[in-house]
């Protein structure tokens, strides 16, 4: 790898190193609201396989990351049904950020501030490899999705709807 696509370490990427998962990085162009298709786009990905990570709450303003495709929306009515909550909403920009540590945009599912419950897409697991932020915005990190389960323990849900 090139000095020039080198990116410095984030919490994210400390965690990953720390654990010995093998990661590739994928710097890009950051584009504000952009978002996984923008990121995809650019790096010629298929968005599919782009996964973005949501900080989302549940009806006690309870926080949780969900990890999805990045050509698909969250129905937030099937995940609380399926984590037995009364109701998911996302939250508001600087509440994901105090909760994750991370701002908007460049949010990691690891390496966060805070612990908190993890659920990701049952569909992403079925991927040989997924790209997802490093942890700080326009930066993304290559890796197998099991990893998500191990470090993080996340649980599979099926909450899904294409954009």
């Amino acid at each position: 790898m090139s000095k020039k696509d080198h990116v410095s370490g984030t919490p994210a990427t400390q965690l990953l190193k720390a654990n010995k998962v093998a990661f590739t990085e994928h710097p890009y162009e950051y584009l504000e609201h952009g978002g996984a298709q923008h990121s995809a786009e650019v790096l010629g990905f298929d968005p599919f396989t782009v996964v973005k990570t949501l900080v989302m709450q549940d009806q006690d303003a309870r926080p949780l990351l969900v990890l999805m495709h990045g050509n698909r929306k969250v129905s937030t009515k099937n995940l609380a049904r399926q984590i037995g909550a009364k109701s998911v909403e996302p939250c508001k920009p600087e509440v994901a950020n105090r909760h994750s540590g991370y701002l908007v945009g460049g949010t990691s599912p690891f390496g966060t501030r805070k612990t908190m419950p993890v659920y990701i897409e049952q569909s992403i697991l079925d991927l040989p490899r997924i790209a997802i932020n490093g942890g700080r915005r326009g930066y993304l990190v290559g890796i197998a999705p099991h990893v998500c389960i191990e470090l993080l323990d996340a649980k599979p849900v099926q909450c899904a709807l294409v954009e």
